[in-house]
């Protein structure tokens, strides 16, 4: 089921939010959305549940300073057919996306493969009963940095090393799609993950000046009085999130979900952005 929801247009963007409606549809430039896979990774604490989060650094040309979740685009390197796989096998995965096979392969692959390079967590190991209990040694980054730089494709650090990725860690939790009055554009899925037992998430990538567990109810606070900056489906999925009593949801796949694309309209003196959210 969806629901239709009014969400804030951050400020920086109103102009052109309105000069995007002011133009006929048929002058408009759309440009292609890349996909692209987004991991809420989950644990418990004393406090409730909390989300790893990142603040990516102010000089990125993409989304600076905005608080985001590990993830990336998907590329060339998640559509080898050779990943060594368990848990749910590719086909399951595109009946559930709804998608071509090669194509969910290749994004459940980005999301195990982003996790690792962004904050040093492996969804993997040596069999479907098993996961990596610690890769913070030197060998390790070495190899995380390999795959980061491309020298390394992911599949071949699985395989050299024995392992077999984890599909059955993730869980899909949400898709959006940014909307067409963007330049750059994105055709996400977001999945949950639990924090491996023995694993341990950290700031060790370039992209990011802040890498922290929070709260989720806390982090919604911090976006209301202005104090963190987050795209919509960011602040979509920590409200979900927040009302999560432990982590049995980060284990249940969503069925039945529709791409979100927000678009904007105007109220006034004010632009908004109008969406059919996943209820």
């Amino acid at each position: 089921m969806t629901s239709t929801h009014e969400l804030e247009l951050p400020p920086a963007l109103h102009e052109h939010a309105r000069e995007w409606l002011a133009t006929p549809a048929q002058d408009r430039t759309v440009a292609p959305a890349r996909l692209a896979s987004t991991v809420l990774l989950v644990r418990e604490s004393g406090s409730g549940v909390e989300v790893f989060m990142q603040r990516r650094v102010s000089s990125m040309k993409f989304a600076p300073s905005m608080w985001v979740f590990p993830g990336g685009g998907v590329d060339a390197r998640d559509e080898s057919p050779g990943v060594p796989w368990a848990g749910p096998s590719p086909a399951e995965w595109a009946s559930l996306l709804g998608i071509p096979e090669p194509t969910a392969q290749a994004i459940v692959s980005a999301a195990v493969r982003e996790v690792f390079e962004e904050c040093g967590v492996l969804l993997a190991g040596t069999s479907s009963d098993d996961v990596v209990l610690d890769v913070t040694g030197d060998d390790w980054q070495a190899d995380r940095a390999a795959v980061l730089e491309r020298r390394l494709p992911f599949a071949s650090l699985l395989e050299r090393r024995g392992l077999v990725l984890r599909s059955d860690l993730l869980a899909l939790q949400d898709h959006w799609i940014t909307p067409e009055m963007q330049p750059r554009r994105y055709d996400t899925w977001f999945f949950s993950a639990r924090l491996p037992e023995r694993q341990v998430a950290d700031d060790r990538t370039t992209e990011v000046d802040t890498a922290v567990w929070r709260r989720p109810s806390d982090v919604i606070a911090e976006e209301a009085s202005g104090r963190a900056r987050m795209f919509a489906p960011t602040l979509v999925q920590l409200h979900r999130l927040a009302g999560w009593a432990d982590l049995t949801p980060a284990t249940i796949n969503r069925d039945g979900l529709r791409a979100v694309m927000p678009e904007p309209v105007e109220d006034g003196d004010r632009v908004l952005i109008r969406a059919e959210l996943n209820d």
